[in-house]
């Protein structure tokens, strides 16, 4: 499918993904950087698939899949692995990944909005680290769009930045994090860019993310909120 902010089909009212939102990653430094202050681990990534029973023929979808870790990590032991990203850099970055394992998941240059899956439905569909890219309005319709493209009881996987302290206490808990979470420059997510996460990114609250996925078809198989900012959503498509 064309890129909806490029084709005369979207409305001019239509979001669009491709605008860089946030820390800017439109170079190889600033790609390379971002997997190093991500903490990419191929354990983790392995742990995550043994939890979402992904093994060989398994199709799997990874939604801004960005440096390609969970992608890569599924080719490897023998899924039909799809990543997808808008971001060409980080594309470039997982293809070569890809290659240094031997393994080739299926890139796309397109987005949570107007990427189009082709073939059987998915058995497994995730995205982490990513959805806070968008307004709430267009997260519903991203949610959506994932959920059209999972077969029925097939799998769905949110971990990101999302809120489950009161609103009230947000203050104090937005500070405590940017605070605690910030490290020196080089050694991983700083301070400075923490609170460009909160000022111009679009994180929000679990009970707003958990009417989404109810809305888009999804049952929350499980939740983990292991800190008032960060919380995991396991789900199956109705």
């Amino acid at each position: 499918m064309p890129r909806c902010d490029t084709t005369p089909a979207c409305p001019a009212w239509y979001f669009s993904e491709y605008a860089p939102v946030g820390i800017d990653l439109g170079s190889k430094a600033a790609v390379a950087a971002y997997d190093r202050n991500q903490g990419t681990d191929p354990h983790n990534d392995d742990a995550l698939l043994d939890r979402l029973g992904v093994t060989e023929g398994t199709q799997l979808v990874d939604l801004a899949c960005g440096t390609g870790s969970l992608a890569v990590q599924a080719a490897r032991r023998g899924a039909v692995a799809h990543g997808v990203d808008v971001s060409e850099e980080m594309l470039d970055f997982a293809k070569a990944r890809a290659d240094r394992f031997g393994v080739a998941p299926r890139w796309h240059h397109a987005g949570f909005l107007d990427y189009t899956h082709h073939g059987p439905l998915a058995d497994v569909v995730t995205t982490k680290a990513a959805l806070h890219q968008l307004p709430d309005f267009w997260k519903q319709q991203a949610l959506l769009n994932a959920a059209a493209m999972l077969r029925p009881g097939g799998s769905f996987y949110l971990w990101d930045v999302i809120f489950s302290f009161e609103p009230s206490s947000a203050r104090t808990h937005l500070q405590q994090w940017i605070d605690t979470a910030g490290r020196p420059e080089g050694e991983g997510f700083t301070k400075a860019d923490f609170e460009v996460h909160v000022r111009e990114e679009f994180s929000t609250y679990t009970w707003i993310v958990e009417g989404m996925l109810q809305r888009s078809g999804f049952d929350i198989v499980s939740h983990d909120f292991p800190c008032p900012t960060h919380a995991e959503f396991h789900c199956r498509r109705r």
